[in-house]
């Protein structure tokens, strides 16, 4: 039977505002009469700026602008249940979102749970699946990675359970996003590679899978990936360049918002393992994406053999020698770009050895992610032998 592209639905209303000195329209989009919170993380946008910005932008808002600061990266369920109880006891009614995915992702969960009628654990545990409505809110993005920005997805840790959690809501679509590429110069390198891997590994979840007679789909991806490959090594030749800056962000942005995954299998199952070794480990999301994805593309090499033919020789410009040397290259290829970018792929590199293989097989078992993948076949055992590929 030939491969057809799926059926879908395609909505996204986020509004995006793109470009330097763009935080200066906050006031168009903020409602003028809103008792607004600004959440944040630790001190980075007091350094760059940008809370200046922010402050200076709403300074005519009817009310005083509230603040909710200390939301962590990989941010915590604890934490955030704290801006919960302040936004119910200032009877807050829209949210801003100022620092990188984590904060937009945190300030999802804090706009569901806010008017939630429940316990608000149920929002991460059924993956978004009761919330029936959330605080409008919007984004003023520093830190260019998640997509979180211009989508309806969360993912958000436990500290007091080791678990991270996922939920999606079209209630929690940003209303709109500020994204300026002059916040992110001040990035540390690190921060900016593990941006760069993120946005690529967003990319490959949504094409190798298998075809799908997408070829919008593919083609789209394809020059994600590709632009990805130029900038990763434009960034670190010429790190004060404010146009590379600007076209990672909106790469970034382009990889999660929807478009490439309609209409096509989607994979995730890096993602699900990285999860884990992240609640465990404490690695930052980009390193576990690092470390799973080429062993998860090894092991599933047959199952994705099409894709990865394509992977090759549209993305990597690999074709010469056999099929199988093909993929070995791009796989290969693959690893060392994260490696370029300062992105490690080893588990050794964090000091971590086959104990952590063992309790992140052990972890995905107990939370029943048994079956992973485009086709939900992923065993833990595939998971296991994926990770020893990059001990």
């Amino acid at each position: 039977m030939p491969a057809i592209m799926q059926n879908f639905e395609f909505h996204n209303p986020t509004r995006v505002i793109f470009g330097a000195g763009q935080i200066a329209a906050l006031a168009r989009h903020v409602p003028a009469h809103a008792r607004v919170l600004m959440l944040y993380g630790g001190g980075s946008i007091k350094a760059n700026g940008t809370y200046d910005e922010v402050r200076a932008a709403l300074a005519g808002l009817a009310h005083p602008l509230l603040e909710f600061a200390g939301i962590e990266p990989n941010p915590r369920y604890e934490t955030l249940m704290r801006a919960v109880q302040l936004v119910q006891r200032e009877q807050v009614d829209f949210l801003l979102a100022v620092g990188g995915g984590s904060v937009v992702d945190g300030t999802k969960f804090v706009a569901a749970a806010a008017v939630y009628d429940g316990d608000p654990w149920d929002i991460l545990k059924t993956g978004g699946k009761v919330v029936q409505a959330a605080l409008p809110f919007g984004a003023v993005l520093t830190l260019p990675a998640t997509g979180s920005e211009m989508n309806s997805a969360s993912v958000i840790s436990r500290a007091a359970t080791q678990e991270k959690r996922a939920f999606m809501s079209p209630h929690v679509y940003p209303r709109f996003s500020v994204l300026d590429p002059a916040k992110t110069l001040s990035l540390p390198l690190r921060q900016v590679g593990n941006g760069v891997v993120d946005a690529f590994i967003h990319t490959t979840e949504q094409y190798l899978t298998y075809p799908a007679n997408a070829p919008v789909q593919d083609r789209f991806a394809e020059g994600l990936l590709q632009t990805l490959l130029e900038l990763g090594a434009q960034v670190l030749a010429r790190p004060d360049d404010v146009e590379v800056r600007a076209n990672i962000m909106w790469s970034a942005t382009m990889a999660l918002n929807g478009l490439i995954g309609v209409g096509v299998p989607q994979d995730w199952a890096t993602h699900c393992v990285g999860h884990e070794l992240t609640a465990l480990f404490g690695l930052d999301h980009a390193q576990t994406l690092a470390i799973v994805l080429p062993g998860i593309l090894q092991v599933r090499r047959a199952a994705k053999r099409d894709k990865l033919l394509q992977y090759a020789e549209r993305v990597w410009g690999l074709r010469e020698g056999s099929e199988e040397q093909r993929i070995d290259a791009a796989i290969a290829s693959t690893r060392a770009f994260f490696e370029q970018v300062g992105v490690p792929t080893r588990l050794s590199a964090y000091g971590l050895g086959a104990e952590a293989i063992e309790a992140t097989v052990a972890a995905l078992e107990a939370a029943g992610l048994t079956g992973l993948g485009e086709r939900r076949d992923i065993t833990p055992g595939d998971v296991r032998r994926a990770l020893q590929l990059s001990l």
